[in-house]
């Protein structure tokens, strides 16, 4: 295909997924129960965490993580007591554990209450080029907190060449505004043009079909490939592409 022609071609695939049936089958529609910002925001974070495996078993354990925090999540984070964390425990979803989610739950008050939110604390480190500088920094924040060295391996750091897939794609859900209805558009402070794609084993596979990625390993180097591919496809709006590399992948088995 010619760039054109590829173009094209994914243009229509993003149209075919980008829009609110996309939701009943993604992670992304734990959020998209909630209608405060700060809700929206920690429901997509947590979801967004655990989101690898099995995606029947991802939004299953996500809701229970919302009824543990009696669907109120950012009123939780913010007043919760140390007993309060002790139901949580019993959560588990593959290698995150009930300790690692009472961890989390401390880390996002710390967030909150001493670098000004999630958003604030992306929007402080990003910039034009990219994200990845602001994820590591936003990690570093986090784990401001006592906490085991176990649980530092649920947010990935891309500056240790990791893809940082899950953190990437709820970045992708809080910026892109994608007018359907899908992602949320809700932190106007960072630009979508600065997003990198969600890159897993399903878009990874399309992409070298495509010929958008010549690297074999899904990491940080594959992902900064795949990212300078996208942006001369769409400089403004590039992630966008996630849509059609995971729907081609995942639901046509290209």
């Amino acid at each position: 295909m010619t760039k054109t022609e590829l173009k094209d071609f994914l243009d229509a695939k993003v149209e075919e997924y980008n829009n609110p049936k996309f939701i009943e089958s993604d992670p992304i529609q734990i959020p998209h129960q909630f209608s405060k910002k700060e809700d929206i925001e920690i429901a997509g974070f947590l979801s967004a965490t655990i989101a690898w495996g099995n995606r029947k078993s991802i939004i299953n354990n996500v809701n229970k993580m919302m009824n543990l925090l009696e669907q109120s999540p950012y009123d939780f984070v913010m007043n919760h007591q140390e007993a309060d964390l002790q139901k949580l425990e019993h959560f588990v979803h593959r290698t995150f554990n009930g300790h690692d989610f009472a961890t989390f739950i401390q880390g996002l008050q710390h967030i909150y209450k001493n670098h000004n939110g999630l958003e604030a604390v992306f929007s402080k480190h990003a910039n034009t080029t990219g994200l990845q500088s602001a994820i590591h920094h936003f990690k570093s924040a986090f784990f401001e907190i006592q906490h085991l060295p176990r649980t530092q391996k649920h947010i990935s750091d891309p500056l240790k060449n990791s893809a940082a897939k899950r953190i990437n794609m709820y970045l992708r859900w809080m910026v892109r505004n994608d007018n359907t209805g899908v992602d949320f558009g809700l932190w106007k402070s960072i630009s979508p043009s600065a997003l990198s794609c969600p890159l897993d084993v399903h878009s990874g596979n399309v992409a070298r079909k495509l010929d958008l990625l010549n690297r074999k390993q899904n990491d940080g180097k594959a992902l900064k490939e795949l990212d300078e591919a996208l942006r001369r496809l769409d400089p403004s709006d590039p992630v966008k592409y996630d849509f059609a590399l995971f729907g081609l992948g995942v639901f046509e088995g290209f």
